[in-house]
């Protein structure tokens, strides 16, 4: 087994986290969850074996097992880790996720989550659960380089520029520097990524954000369009018509719990 499919659209629902300690009396141990997930993420070098696969430990690699799945893991003395124990509802959108991942960068934030995790868990297992949550989001989207579908990372990256950017000016070369890329290979990423151009992308976001704040709060319209970046009054009622279809006071009379909240 090289990869599981993954649902997130809910919070799980954590049953059991710690730091598992191994390989103190024993150089190999099997282990199977019949109903739940697992969630571990290493600080010792060894080996995980599933059936014919057979997926090397290093510290700061991140491995998902799903329910009901034998597991021999193979030590090399003391090894600790993180491990959480969870359930997911099957709902939503699937994400194919590696059994096993390096998660780098990544990895000392997921310690952060998994060890507030840990540490709630006695007292707020709701809390506990948050922080899983976020934990698995984090691996879901970790770059595996395999074709898997997920979003090249510097498509994400300037995605996530984008978002923290939206009231801002923004060019295309801008965000190229950010990420760290050229104008041309980001517009040639993004577009073969996304369908879209990067320009069309942003005008897209601003106009998502901008009919959810009309929908949902009661900020002047003046006050919508700065908040997505066009500071211009008669730009921005063009630019709701264009891709929202009315305007901006329209956009705010029609406004529901199903049209408020922002497109991903």
């Amino acid at each position: 087994m090289k990869s599981t499919t993954l649902w997130l659209d809910e919070a799980p629902t954590v049953v059991g986290a710690g730091i598992g300690v191994h390989g103190v009396s024993t150089a190999h141990d099997v282990f199977r969850l019949p109903d739940l997930w697992q969630l571990h993420l290493y600080h010792y070098e060894g080996a995980l074996s599933l059936g014919q696969s057979v997926h090397p430990i290093r510290p700061g690699h991140v491995s998902l097992v799903p329910p009901d799945t034998e597991v021999h893991f193979h030590y090399r003395g003391r090894s600790e880790h993180f491990y959480v124990h969870l359930r997911l509802r099957e709902c939503g959108s699937a994400r194919v996720v590696p059994v096993m991942q390096d998660a780098a960068d990544e990895s000392t934030r997921l310690a952060d989550l998994l060890r507030h995790a840990v540490t709630a868990m006695p007292t707020s297992p709701p809390r506990a659960a948050a922080e899983v949550w976020a934990a698995l989001w984090r691996v879901a989207e970790l770059p595996s380089g395999e074709g898997d579908g997920r979003r090249h990372p510097y498509v994400s990256a300037a995605q996530a520029h984008v978002e923290e950017h939206l009231a801002g000016p923004l060019s295309v070369p801008e965000i190229a520097r950010a990420v760290g890329i050229s104008h041309t290979h980001l517009t040639r990423l993004f577009r073969a990524e996304t369908g879209l151009t990067v320009v069309s992308y942003i005008r897209r976001r601003r106009l998502q954000r901008a009919r959810h704040l009309l929908s949902s709060s009661t900020l002047s319209i003046t006050a919508v369009a700065a908040a997505v970046g066009i500071a211009d009054l008669q730009a921005f009622n063009k630019a709701c018509r264009r891709e929202l279809g009315a305007s901006p006071r329209d956009v705010r009379a029609a406004g529901s719990p199903g049209a408020a909240g922002e497109d991903a």
